[in-house]
């Protein structure tokens, strides 16, 4: 059964960007719409509003919306034309294939003085004697009645005969009136019956039948211990069973009444159910991924789809895995195993294998605060593996293995010995002389003495004055 929420009016107003208060257009149709309500108080100022092909079954909550113009309330089940007099500006009713037997109840039409077309084709009232006069006559504001534009001279004719008309509408509606009485009680009797039936099914035995024979459910029981039947048969009964109902009702003959509006969508309702009830049996538990091989080999998965990184230094090996950004640490699950580490994210595995074996213990797990990645940093062992065999060599650096090429190059360096008697050699370290630099000494002055001092006297033994 379908309701007329707020949610489901909002859906259906796009157009008015969701907007309902101010809502001029409304189309809920096919929407198995029981009952008519809410929409007088939510949205005053509609103009049209489709409600084709429901199961609404009486007229009511519309009498509020003073400027609707257009009611389509086709394919509905609809008995009775009522509370339509608050409509003022009404200009179109459209009532195509209802229940309406009451057809005096246009009477009350008669309020809507701008209402110009009216559709009553495919009603029980349609196929009265002297419909159409009836309904011209006694709505003189009509301009079309079920699409045919009708007549000046149609409308005189009709007001002349109305006084022999209603009589004869009057007992057709009886007439009407006592069928539909008949068809309720008995539906309404057969409804009860197959809430019966399924209260029966509800309640039966546990060997589901409608009585209890101890010996019988015994023995069932004993051969149940025995031979347990698959599930596949049982699927296969149900399904059987729910299939010859199904063509049982389908081929059925009913007549096209309210009730049995009712009672196919009912019916299609309960099949749906079945049908989920049976598709989610049908559902398998997806099983687990496989992590680890039979012959103990670990696998590379990457259920989450993430992008990682992989670095190979001399000292260590470091992962770096972009998890994403705004994912809560909670649901990350790190382990670190010798040959190979896996992060759980979000309950979903991620494992590599790694290429040398690393020390679990002194591993470490950090998250970056900018871009969310995860990134795992694992300290290598003394040993690698190759090969995927468990074949141990021992790891060595780069200065020891420069210490080993140079002594094998020593191994096999021939040196070549010269006998020192019979050959000579210079002393390349003293090709070169290197010059001793003395410092450089002021040349003394020479004191010329004057010719002109006659006292003057040269004594060699006296020095020189600096």
């Amino acid at each position: 059964m379908g309701w007329i929420t707020e949610d489901l009016i909002r859906r259906n107003a796009e157009h008015n960007d969701c907007v309902i208060f101010s809502l001029e257009e409304l189309s809920l149709h096919q929407q198995e719409i029981e009952r008519l309500e809410h929409i007088d108080k939510w949205c005053r100022d509609l103009k049209i509003l489709y409600l084709q092909n429901n199961l609404i079954g009486k007229i009511e909550n519309v009498s509020k919306l003073k400027k609707l113009e257009y009611l389509n309330l086709a394919l509905n089940n609809i008995e009775k034309i009522e509370n339509l007099e608050g409509c003022e500006e009404l200009a179109k009713l459209d009532l195509t294939v209802n229940f309406i037997g009451e057809l005096s109840s246009i009477k009350t039409l008669q309020h809507n003085i701008h209402l110009k077309e009216l559709f009553l084709m495919g009603n029980p009232c349609a196929s009265f004697d002297h419909y159409r006069e009836f309904v011209v006559a006694t709505l003189p504001q009509l301009k079309w009645l079920d699409g045919k534009e009708i007549e000046p001279s149609e409308r005189i004719k009709a007001l002349q005969d109305y006084s022999v008309i209603e009589p004869q509408i009057r007992e057709q509606e009886k007439d009407h009136c006592l069928k539909r009485a008949k068809l309720k009680e008995e539906a309404q009797r057969k409804h009860q019956e197959e809430d019966k039936n399924e209260d029966k099914r509800s309640n039966a035995g546990f060997d589901g039948r409608w009585y209890t024979d101890i010996n019988a459910t015994l023995s069932s029981l004993e051969s149940k211990d025995r031979l347990q039947a698959p599930d596949i048969e049982e699927h296969n009964t149900k399904k059987l069973d729910n299939s010859e109902d199904d063509l049982e009702f389908w081929n059925k003959p009913c007549l096209f009444t309210p009730e049995s509006r009712l009672e196919t969508l009912r019916h299609m309702e309960k099949q749906r159910k079945n049908q989920e009830k049976l598709s989610e049996k049908k559902k398998k538990v997806k099983p687990p991924r496989t992590l680890i091989a039979e012959d103990g080999k670990a696998l590379n998965v990457n259920e989450p789809k993430i992008d990682f990184s992989l670095k190979d230094n001399e000292k260590q090996i470091i992962l770096d895995l972009a998890v994403y950004r705004y994912m809560d640490t909670s649901l990350i699950d790190v382990d670190v195993q010798p040959t190979y580490v896996r992060v759980m994210i979000k309950g979903r595995p991620f494992q590599l294998v790694l290429p040398a074996e690393v020390k679990p213990d002194s591993s470490s797990a950090k998250r970056s605060q900018t871009t969310g990645h995860l990134v795992i940093c694992m300290p290598k062992v003394g040993e690698v593996i190759t090969g995927g065999q468990r074949a141990f060599k021992s790891m060595k650096t780069t200065s020891d293995r420069s210490r080993e090429q140079t002594n094998t190059r020593s191994k096999h360096m021939e040196k070549l010995e010269v006998d020192p008697s019979k050959h000579s050699f210079p002393d390349v370290t003293n090709i070169v002389q290197e010059k001793k630099h003395t410092p450089r000494r002021r040349p003394e002055p020479k004191i010329i003495p004057s010719e002109e001092d006659p006292t003057f006297e040269d004594n060699p033994e006296v020095p020189p004055l600096i």
